[in-house]
């Protein structure tokens, strides 16, 4: 790896908008993923979580290299398949796994695990130094997320609770390592997104076959419902999510997923008439208080010593 072939992160992030205008940008794609429980319960045939994954990815991953027209070179072949793997390929089957076997509730809060994973795999990748701090708000966000969404009746899936916890620890190694390898210079992050969707794509191709079979009948409302996930929910929201992550610091980035799981409840309320009383509004102002206070410096963060 040379200077010419690789724009370094720190490089990336002195570009483009300021602070606030970067966060509202990466802040889109968790809150548009917020939708993702709403349309796989009331819109996808049930029972392909796969299929879902594979429409979600590949269209859109296609559609990207047919725009940019740009292909990986040298050592960003294995490494656009690495990330698209632990972004794509296993994330997303493990995310509609879970949506599917476990209320949206216990799913999000599983979910929401993540900026935790991130802030302990940002020492060993990143070399950053572990801050307690983040990791208490990070707890909070989990709490708070919890109260929103977990009602006294949930039901537990042993498998769906796995699903969970392996999408969370899957893409928080993907959003840790999308960090430190940066993008090549002069690729834009619409072209990555679009080897990162095409490479898990391909993985999920053979792997949703020879797991579910032939694919659903596909109606119209299934229609809609795979049109928002892979162009709105896949293709617009991967490029603004991997262009944050080049440009904020990635626990201030990690910490946004937490907006899905509020956005999927606020959704449930609106649309499938969910009550929110007072135990999930207090949840909702823990996890906000967790999302900003995930934004702001961490003053005492040094890099680690090798």
């Amino acid at each position: 790896m040379t200077a010419n072939t690789l724009t370094a992160p720190a490089q990336q992030a002195r570009s483009g908008p300021g602070p606030l205008p970067r966060t509202a940008l990466t802040a889109i794609a968790p809150a548009v993923w917020g939708t993702t429980y709403v349309v796989t319960t009331e819109l996808l045939p049930p029972a392909h979580p796969m299929f879902a994954a594979l429409l979600r990815a590949l269209p859109a991953g296609l559609i990207a290299l047919a725009l940019t027209r740009r292909l990986p070179r040298g050592d960003w072949w294995w490494k656009a398949a690495v990330l698209g793997a632990l972004n794509i390929g296993l994330f997303l089957p493990l995310l509609f796994t879970a949506a599917e076997r476990l209320p949206g509730g216990v799913a999000a809060t599983l979910g929401a695990a993540q900026p935790m994973a991130v802030a302990l795999l940002a020492v060993p990748v990143l070399g950053q130094r572990l801050s307690g701090r983040r990791l208490l708000w990070a707890l909070v966000g989990v709490l708070g997320v919890g109260l929103v969404v977990i009602g006294p009746r949930a039901q537990l899936d042993a498998l769906g609770i796995a699903a969970g916890l392996g999408g969370a620890a899957s893409m928080a190694l993907g959003v840790v390592l999308t960090k430190r390898w940066g993008r090549p210079e002069g690729v834009g992050p619409l072209a990555l997104t679009g080897w990162q969707l095409t490479a898990g794509g391909l993985l999920l191709l053979p792997t949703t076959f020879l797991f579910e079979g032939a694919p659903p009948a596909v109606d119209g409302r299934a229609a809609l419902g795979y049109l928002w996930l892979g162009l709105v929910g896949g293709l617009l929201t991967y490029a603004l999510w991997f262009q944050g992550i080049a440009r904020l610091p990635v626990t201030a980035a990690a910490v946004l997923g937490l907006l899905s799981p509020l956005v999927a409840a606020a959704l449930g309320a609106l649309l499938l008439d969910q009550t929110l009383g007072a135990v999930q509004l207090l949840g909702f102002a823990l996890a906000l208080a967790s999302i900003v206070a995930g934004q702001l410096p961490d003053r005492t963060r040094r890099p680690v010593r090798r």
